[in-house]
């Protein structure tokens, strides 16, 4: 009888460095391999719509998280409403790097009534909503049925341009780091609580389990306000640096 091959065990060059938050992980990788392909986004065409180095991450998401905490505080929820595509991945590094607790949702309907996203935004006392340029638009024509006075809708596209660097808060194993709610299919949505000691501690779990190396391809069309193309597709790739097509 042939035993069970062994676990993979593969050299964890992050635990060796004692890397205990996800902003660390990022500088780590930004600075380790700062021109390796971290991200790149197909359209529905199948063709590329854009590209980011772990430096170009980095930089990106410390410029975004600097703009972003004019608008909010560390420690405040701040919903995601975005779809897919790198400027969401950007905008979730962002809100790891500012020190808020990013509230991942999908891209709310401004013309049609969804009990899901007033609930989640109730439930987590999210201050901001970061949603595309259109969907600010189409919202501020009227009144919608995703809109909430307690919260302040920003279009993410002027967090996105480059500008000044203003220091930014220190980020520790213990902060809380982001609030992912469930589907809500059986009940209703509830928020878990992930720390960036939680979210690193999965990464390296993950990483000795599946055995990827650096530079393994991979690609992710599951979205990334879910678990899966959440910690899958955007966190689990940056720490195990595999190259991620984004669909």
């Amino acid at each position: 009888m042939r035993s069970a091959p062994a676990m993979a065990l593969h050299d964890d060059d992050l635990e060796r460095a004692g890397v205990a938050t996800f902003v660390e992980v990022l500088a780590y990788r930004a600075a380790d391999t700062p021109h390796a392909i971290a991200f790149r986004m197909l359209g529905d065409d199948g063709r590329e719509r854009g590209s980011l180095t772990y430096h170009e991450l980095e930089q990106r998401a410390r410029g975004f998280a600097a703009r972003l905490l004019t608008v909010a505080a560390p420690g405040d929820r701040v919903a995601v409403l975005l779809p897919p595509g790198l400027d969401f991945v950007v905008t979730i590094f962002g809100c790891l790097l500012a020190g808020v607790v990013a509230v991942p949702g999908y891209p709310p309907n401004p013309r049609r009534a969804d009990a899901r996203i007033p609930r989640m935004l109730q439930n987590s006392g999210a201050r901001v909503a970061l949603v595309s340029a259109a969907v600010r638009a189409r919202m501020a024509q009227g009144d919608s049925p995703a809109m909430s006075r307690d919260v302040t809708w920003v279009d993410v596209e002027p967090l996105m341009h480059e500008g000044d660097r203003a220091p930014l808060p220190a980020v520790h194993a213990d902060t809380l780091a982001l609030l992912q709610y469930t589907s809500g299919s059986t009940g209703e949505p509830r928020g878990v609580m992930l720390t960036h000691r939680q979210l690193v501690h999965n990464a390296r779990t993950v990483r000795r389990v599946i055995g990827c190396d650096a530079g393994d391809p991979a690609v992710f069309w599951l979205p990334p306000f879910h678990d899966m193309g959440l910690i899958g597709g955007i966190l689990q790739p940056v720490y195990t640096t595999v190259s991620v097509i984004l669909m």
